[in-house]
């Protein structure tokens, strides 16, 4: 199968302005997966709540969800985007997994990053995997790789593809993710931004770019430039990901040890 990324640089709260870019950028391209930003048509420096409301949509039936559905239609693909979600009095930072045949799926971010904490809340979906023609697809977003129990959360509930939309303005998270697939043995597909918000005077968030695709053993298949927007593709084949065997004697789930983990005090 095919996935892809594409890296944009939305305009903040100009949401038919993004959408009729991504749109141009990727409606033709030949994939079966592909993955937005975090948040790729509201833009992400929120001033205030009321903004951040202003801007927040219902999952189903809000335009972002809508234009998803319309891009999944013309692509026969899959997709997988982030978006500031409403949901009664709450705002949550969520990610929407669409096919060309309707809405499948909603993930509520786990670890909010930053200025986030003042504005959602905490997600409660807890993370989740879905079963799709060609695989079993996890999604997180964003800061959630920065704590390694959500990648492996997911590669234990199965999933062979991990669609991540991210908003990354910290170094590290490129040059980790071949350890979080290597250490799970799972395909990601991170979709980052680029370009500068300075709403904030004095508080300006440069995003890096360098979105990736990167295999279960680590090795990087795409990779997007730090300040360019940029389509990223690369063949994939999930089954890979169901081997989790490093050699006859080794396991990296089997010879997990859960019992060890946990937190105690020192005798």
């Amino acid at each position: 199968m095919k996935a892809g990324f594409y890296q944009s640089n939305p305009a903040f709260g100009s949401k038919e302005e993004n959408f009729r870019e991504v749109f141009g950028a990727v409606s033709r391209a030949d994939l079966d997966l592909l993955v937005l930003p975090e948040f790729f048509a509201a833009g992400y420096q929120f001033r205030s709540k009321e903004e951040v409301a202003a801007l927040s949509e219902v999952i189903p039936g809000g335009a972002t969800t809508e234009f998803l559905l319309e891009l999944a239609r013309a692509g026969s693909m899959h997709v997988v985007a982030g978006l500031p979600e409403r949901a009664g009095e709450r705002l949550y930072n969520s990610a929407v997994l669409v096919g060309p045949k309707g809405v499948i799926g909603l993930y509520r971010k786990t670890h909010l990053f930053f200025e986030e904490k003042l504005y959602f809340s905490p997600g409660d979906t807890g993370f989740r995997a879905w079963d799709l023609p060609w695989g079993r697809l996890g999604v997180m977003i964003c800061f959630d790789w920065f704590f390694p129990e959500s990648l492996r959360t997911l590669a234990l509930m199965g999933a062979e593809v991990v669609a991540h939309p991210s908003n990354l303005v910290l170094p590290y998270c490129p040059r980790s993710m071949p350890t979080r697939c290597l250490e799970n043995r799972v395909y990601a597909v991170t979709a980052n931004r680029i370009g500068t918000e300075d709403r904030k005077e004095g508080h300006g968030l440069t995003f890096i770019g360098q979105s990736r695709i990167v295999a279960p053993d680590g090795s990087v298949l795409a990779e997007g430039p730090e300040r360019d927007l940029c389509l990223g593709v690369a063949e994939i084949e999930p089954s890979r990901a169901r081997a989790k065997a490093l050699n006859p004697y080794n396991d990296l789930f089997a010879d997990r040890r859960p019992e060890m983990y946990l937190t105690r005090p020192e005798r």
